[in-house]
């Protein structure tokens, strides 16, 4: 995840200790109810964690290794996680995050660290086994994902205990894709200076990977009838995936890029043109580029011409489907297809560039057109663009006899502390 150091992160994190502090040094007769900066859920946890915890835990209590470790290799999530584990500790790595994924009752199953979150993990007992219920440990993302079915975010001293108020956690809910129960969740975490507002959309595309993986399982052929069986399909927004006659390509973080700009450029880039869009003004050689395409050609069995370097392959995309919905006016195809940032955390100035645009594009669309539908989904991919909910509020308050989204829409607002 890219680190966000700046003053707002520094003063949000002090407003939300001082809150902490607040709500455990209280008397009887001093009780506030709505400490400012934490939001409902949060609040409504903390009570929840102090009628159930005598003492500020220093570790969470462990479950039966044996045990948990039969039921990872005999569920269907354990092996969904397992078919992607080079992926999720891809992500750990990268991100120098802690990657982790639960049962329904808050065990944790499976997780994997970057080298300072690894360390950090073990110390807390944020590994297999591991029991992170709220009655256990008390307020933290994965729980709350799992009691509200919905992603959540869990930042510095929200958490209730202090052994974790060093960290920020998202997490998004596991669902079987045939009957739509819970099966976990998937949590992302982190030093609290490393928050992003990207780090909640990452787990829940994550999730989606691991019950995409389960629809394989359990209905044959279904993951591959959302994907082209010919030519090359890729998302890009959110998160890099491709797929090569229906079938999924691992690709490196250059790769995805690589094959991003071409996308974007389908008559195709000189080498100077894609090193300059690719690289800007980084010292990279245009060896190490030829060898990245090199290596790209390989992965697509041949099918990258050079000269200029371009797909020669049928090519369908998400920026493709975002782009023709806001050309005819579909925002709610717009906002469907519209995972996030194209190709999260790059340095590409050629990517970054169009990133700004969609995000622009479709955000323009939304203020022009505030569906109620569009803009809770929105919300996922964009969860503190308070301006279009509050568009969206007016348009369900206008509208006679109510509407089913106003609750939801409300509490997009409480969350984001208005």
């Amino acid at each position: 995840m890219t680190r966000s150091t700046g003053d707002g992160l520094h003063g949000q994190r002090r407003a939300v200790e001082r809150a902490w502090e607040g709500w455990v040094e209280r008397t009887d007769d001093d009780r506030p109810d709505e400490p400012a900066p934490v939001r409902p859920e949060i609040l409504d946890s903390w009570r929840r964690s102090e009628a159930t915890l005598s003492s500020a835990p220093s570790s969470a209590p462990m479950s039966d290794e044996a045990e948990t470790s039969a039921y990872l290799t005999q569920s269907t999530l354990g092996r969904a996680v397992s078919d992607l584990e080079a992926e999720l500790r891809s992500v750990a790595d990268d991100g120098d995050l802690v990657v982790a994924v639960t049962d329904p009752q808050t065990r944790i199953l499976w997780t994997y660290g970057g080298r300072v979150m690894r360390r950090r993990a073990e110390s807390v007992n944020f590994v297999a086994g591991g029991r992170w219920d709220e009655e256990s440990i008390g307020t933290n993302a994965l729980n709350l994902a799992l009691r509200t079915d919905r992603t959540t975010t869990v930042f510095s001293a929200e958490h209730y205990a202090p052994i974790v108020h060093s960290w920020v956690c998202w997490a998004a809910p596991v669902h079987d894709p045939v009957t739509g129960a819970q099966l976990g969740v998937l949590d992302l975490s982190t030093t609290w200076d490393r928050a992003h507002p990207l780090g909640g959309t990452t787990a829940q595309a994550l999730a989606r990977l691991v019950e995409s993986r389960l629809r394989l399982g359990t209905e044959p052929g279904a993951y591959r009838q959302e994907t082209p069986l010919d030519g090359l399909h890729l998302r890009l927004l959110g998160r890099v995936e491709g797929w090569l006659d229906g079938s999924r390509l691992l690709l490196t973080r250059r790769q995805g890029e690589i094959l991003a700009l071409l996308v974007l450029h389908p008559d195709g880039l000189s080498l100077d043109q894609l090193h300059a869009q690719l690289y800007g003004d980084r010292a990279v050689s245009l060896g190490t580029l030829k060898a990245e395409v090199s290596h790209l050609r390989s992965a697509l069995g041949g099918r990258l011409a050079s000269r200029p370097y371009r797909l020669d392959l049928p090519v369908t995309s998400d920026v493709a489907t975002v782009r023709e919905a806001v050309r005819r006016g579909d925002v709610r195809a717009a906002v469907e297809a519209y995972g996030g940032d194209l190709v999260p955390g790059t340095d590409s100035p050629g990517l970054t560039e169009t990133a700004e645009y969609l995000a622009v594009a479709v955000r323009e669309s939304l203020i022009a057109d505030p569906d109620p539908a569009a803009v809770v989904r929105y919300a996922e991919a964009a969860p503190y663009d308070t301006e279009v909910v509050d568009l969206a509020l007016d348009r369900v308050d206008a509208t006679p006899g109510g509407h089913p989204l106003r609750a939801e829409l409300l509490a997009l607002r409480a969350a984001r502390g208005e």
